[in-house]
């Protein structure tokens, strides 16, 4: 069985959900190979599959972390994107070919389904932004009425083109990624929620005390576990405020992740606050903590609620996808999210307090024992077997 993976590199999300559905596949004998490109790249690196680095693709960035919609939209420009992007189907017809798979797996890659297509070789896309949105604010509102002309909404149709789309995300009413998944009546026979890519359950972990002990933690004192992923440029303004934040709290130990999946794993301690750039284990310190401090990436969210970890989420300013998640998770009574914009100490302290105090815990516990029966590694294996 030969699989092939091209997965999007904007981030670690999408190469960090392909992860263990490769490594499920390999232990079942399956030879699987890898395209990717920049943070994704870097990530998939760390294992032991073939890899090919696919020409990169992504969005401006500015200072702050904030998506600057004006920049990726007038820079490169639509004429340099194509190119890009063409650029990006070449690679993949040429990768494919060489490799010859029974199946092609897209997670967000659009050059990866019609390179496959082309080859006629089946293909399944792993998703969780079926629809592009543009923040409607004033200086966006060019933009917005191209998306509601159907210029930009082609992007989330081109999805269905694959065999299958695949949701990594809860069936309602625990669905993060709501806002996103406007699919087309056409298209709904095509597209099939499988439950979150957990790589680790809590039941193969020790129980929190052990794991404490383990890692070295004080049992007494609340954990505040803050793994901050996401594109290198958008984590790094959030890492240093956190820093200078977290240095100073009284009360709490806090152990947060820069992601730097190059970097080693020797912490950092600047007073309570315990920092590294790399976690192997983040799983053993998501069991342990007694609350998540983050961006609102989706693959973030979804572990959190498997997890039964309340959240205070800091989603990357114009990044409509995170945003979304945020609101989602306020809405499930799971968590607290605050605009990068108005962030300090104060805030900060007052949404961790609030999630520890007001009942937060408990509900997301209760989501916890209602969301431990599904298994998005285990169905998405499962069809993909079904194509070879």
């Amino acid at each position: 069985m030969r699989v092939y993976f091209g997965v999007c590199g904007i981030g670690l999300g999408h190469a960090g959900r392909c992860i263990p559905i490769a490594m499920r596949l390999a232990r079942e004998g399956a030879d699987v190979v890898f395209s990717t490109y920049s943070d994704g790249l870097e990530y998939v690196s760390r294992y032991q599959f073939r890899f090919k680095k696919a020409p990169s693709i992504g969005f401006a960035v500015k200072v702050d972390g904030s998506v600057d919609f004006r920049q990726s939209t007038v820079n490169p420009g639509p004429f340099i994107a194509s190119i890009k992007v063409l650029k990006q189907i070449a690679f993949e017809l040429m990768s494919i070919s060489e490799h010859q798979p029974e199946v092609v797996v897209s997670d967000s890659r659009v050059s990866s389904i019609v390179a496959a297509k082309i080859l006629r070789i089946p293909c399944i896309t792993i998703l969780n932004q079926f629809k592009l949105i543009i923040p409607r604010r004033r200086r966006f509102l060019r933009l917005c009425r191209l998306v509601d002309a159907g210029a930009l909404a082609l992007i989330g149709r081109v999805w269905t083109v694959s065999d299958l789309v695949l949701i990594p995300d809860y069936p309602m009413p625990y669905t993060v990624s709501l806002g996103n998944l406007e699919i087309p009546p056409a298209y709904s026979k095509k597209v099939f929620l499988v439950g979150p890519v957990i790589s680790v359950k809590p039941d193969e972990l020790p129980s929190r005390e052990e794991l404490k002990e383990k890692l070295g933690l004080d049992p007494d004192k609340p954990l505040v576990f803050a793994p901050i992923s996401g594109p290198l440029r958008e984590r790094r303004y959030l890492i240093d405020v956190l820093t200078s934040i977290f240095k100073t709290v009284d009360g709490f130990q806090i152990v947060m992740s820069r992601a730097n999946s190059n970097g080693n794993s020797e912490p950092v301690r600047y007073g309570p606050l315990i920092l590294y750039d790399w976690l192997d284990n983040r799983f053993e310190y998501l069991k342990a903590c007694d609350l998540v401090v983050s961006r609102a990436g989706h693959g973030t969210i979804t572990q959190c609620m498997y997890y039964g970890k309340p959240m205070v989420l800091i989603p990357t300013p114009n990044h409509t996808e995170q945003m979304g998640n945020a609101s989602r998770v306020e809405e499930m009574g799971l968590g607290i999210a605050l605009n990068q914009e108005e962030l300090s100490r104060e805030r900060l302290l007052e949404a961790i307090g609030r999630v520890m105090n007001e009942g937060f815990v408990d509900r997301c516990r209760k989501t916890s024992r209602e969301l431990r029966s599904y298994d998005g590694v285990e169905k998405i294996v499962s069809i993909i077997k079904e194509f070879t």
